[in-house]
């Protein structure tokens, strides 16, 4: 525990870009009713890929939120961002002006930027010469754009940064757009994840490295968390973004609260480049700490979005850190991957997960994990299979594990 008062914060919009919906609503609505958004890859030819399948956004036009000009010096995944932000800003109904800009700030992660333009851009460069790359490569490829674009479309002038966590990126920002508003840099913060890395060079690297499904004859159950016969995980893409705010500052103008965020819990397996230490130990401690941080028992946590990747690794190990970390109230929690449905969104995952979480709370009812049929024998806790539960959700946590053992889980409440 620190000496300083923390101060309280509250969850006050939401947005969201994701392969079930193009915005809370929709993604909400996808998720209770188990919708699926994998299917086949429609960006570029996937033919000769071992992986062909992806949960892809579709629909998505950027000119419903950017000025054509704008929208095309910027990559798919800053379009996102930005897209989520603003409708996330809507939905709080905050308004941004010369009066408070400089107390709003912008912390949106992403684990690998603007892939789409790299690639276009060396393709370019190797068959028409370096005079003909585009003067906006550089600022349309990296990874803090997101933020640094949504701060200038939005007026934002307070903190502005973007953890790149790999898969704990989103998380990570709005774990420390929490701090920023606990220790008073901040009155409200725009926060979460974007990504958009379905692209050939993505989609063989991870293939190469057999961390993606090739369960391509069959797309709709081939993200299965937690299930026996999963074979890895399905990118994703989009965006999720919430609105922290400062409780007396969200109350002074009559804000909707839709939780309290209470918790950010941060470690490293200082272990393995892209596997998680055996036991899910450091994911075990991201856990502990966040109920220390939170001054929550086990008992208290009411239900959790996993990272639940449908791999082996990740999953058998997250099921053994949330044992050690809940003890026996493992088995009394439910417990849902999200990822089931929009397959994993990398840096952009912990955003959206962080929305589920936050309308779980909001609608007291739990997504499901869809695709599971046959739970492996290492993965016996209540995953709320194939269709979503109402129940009363008072505390709730938001799991993410990054390569390179990034661990992150945050903790959100009822506001009362």
């Amino acid at each position: 525990m620190t000496d300083y008062k923390r101060k309280r914060v509250v969850v006050t919009g939401v947005g969201a870009i994701t392969p079930i919906g193009n915005t809370p609503t929709e993604y909400w609505e996808g998720l209770l009713s188990g919708r699926n958004g994998i299917d086949y890859i429609t960006a570029f030819d996937a033919s000769h890929h071992d992986c062909r399948i992806a949960g892809e956004v579709k629909n998505f036009d950027p000119y419903d939120y950017l000025e054509r000009k704008e929208a095309k010096r910027m990559d798919r995944f800053a379009q996102f961002g930005v897209a989520a932000a603003k409708q996330a800003i809507s939905n709080a109904q905050l308004v941004i002006d010369d009066l408070n800009a400089e107390q709003v700030g912008v912390m949106i992660g992403s684990g690998i930027g603007g892939l789409k333009v790299l690639e276009d851009q060396q393709t370019i460069y190797l068959n028409r010469g370096p005079d003909r790359c585009s003067p906006f490569m550089i600022p349309m490829m990296i990874a803090n754009m997101a933020a640094g674009l949504t701060a200038i479309h939005t007026g934002a002038k307070g903190p502005n940064s973007c953890p790149v966590t790999a898969c704990a990126a989103g998380s990570n920002a709005i774990g420390d757009a929490f701090r920023l508003i606990q220790r008073g840099y901040a009155q409200a913060m725009i926060c979460g994840g974007t990504e958009a890395a379905v692209t050939p060079l993505s989609v063989a690297g991870f293939a190469a490295a057999r961390a993606l499904s090739t369960r391509n004859d069959d797309p709709t159950h081939a993200c299965r968390p937690f299930d026996r016969d999963r074979d890895g995980f399905i990118l994703g893409e989009g965006a999720g973004i919430l609105i922290l705010e400062e409780l007396q500052y969200a109350l002074s103008r009559g804000a909707h609260i839709y939780a309290e965020m209470i918790g950010y819990g941060m470690t490293c397996d200082a272990y393995h480049i892209t596997s998680p230490i055996p036991g899910g130990l450091g994911a075990a401690r991201a856990i502990e700490l966040v109920l220390k941080d939170a001054e929550l028992t086990p008992q208290m946590v009411s239900y959790i979005n996993a990272h639940g990747t449908s791999t082996a690794a990740n999953d058998t190990n997250e099921t053994a850190a949330i044992k050690k970390a809940l003890g026996e109230h493992a088995y009394k929690v439910p417990i849902s991957s999200t990822k089931s449905m929009t397959g994993h969104l990398l840096g952009g995952s912990g955003g959206i997960e962080a929305v589920a979480t936050v309308l779980a709370i909001a609608n007291d009812k739990i997504p499901p994990t869809i695709n599971l049929e046959n739970p492996d024998t290492e993965c016996d806790l209540d995953y709320v299979p194939n269709s979503s539960r109402a129940q009363k959700v008072e505390v709730a946590l938001s799991n993410s594990f990054g390569f390179g053992g990034h661990n992150v889980t945050l903790a959100f409440k009822k506001y009362l």
